[in-house]
């Protein structure tokens, strides 16, 4: 099986991933009475493991609902020094460069990650490890938070694959890394 680098995320039309306050309520802001998951089920069917940073891992904790991942989450921190009781069974900490952490899941065998959370997703691109990004657009304009985004040392080119609306307002785009 071939390794790839996956994003699943959802921005705001200004291309932020969270509001001024570090929220994401906006991501409801839309009414999905019948709870469209716009994709995300068929997205994880490909993945085998989640690589999220400690931002993205608290907020999942602070979710007040059951651990959402069935395949093994790997968490990127600098300063967590382990991973708290309540979460040990559904997350291993990983810390070193990104070609370190990656080397390390391969070996455990898992090939395809989801890679989440705005600043792990920026540490890839910096360092070009982002073959594919499902990119869902919200129409809200959030005016500042944190942007998806960031600098980068060189231009990554990306081939768009296909488009999405969900709810006749939400657009989702698919795009795969071009490689020469």
């Amino acid at each position: 099986m071939e390794k790839r680098n996956m994003v699943f995320i959802a921005k705001s039309l200004d291309g932020y991933i969270s509001d001024k306050n570090g929220g994401v309520d906006w991501l409801y802001s839309i009414p999905n009475p019948d709870n469209i998951d716009m994709g995300y089920s068929k997205f994880s069917e490909q993945i085998d493991a989640i690589v999220m940073g400690r931002l993205t891992f608290e907020t999942v904790c602070g979710f007040d609902i059951e651990w959402p991942y069935k395949v093994p989450v790997f968490v990127l921190s600098r300063t967590l020094e382990s991973i708290p009781t309540d979460y040990k069974d559904n997350a291993e900490l990983t810390k070193g460069s990104l070609s370190e952490v990656l080397a390390i899941i391969h070996t455990k065998g898992h090939l395809r990650l989801y890679i989440d959370g705005g600043s792990t997703i920026q540490s890839f691109l910096k360092e070009d490890l982002i073959d594919d990004m499902t990119i869902t657009t919200m129409p809200i304009l959030l005016g500042g938070g944190a942007p998806l985004f960031s600098e980068l040392p060189k231009e990554l080119k990306f081939e768009h694959v296909a488009s999405e609306v969900y709810l006749n307002e939400i657009v989702q785009d698919h795009y795969k890394r071009k490689r020469t």
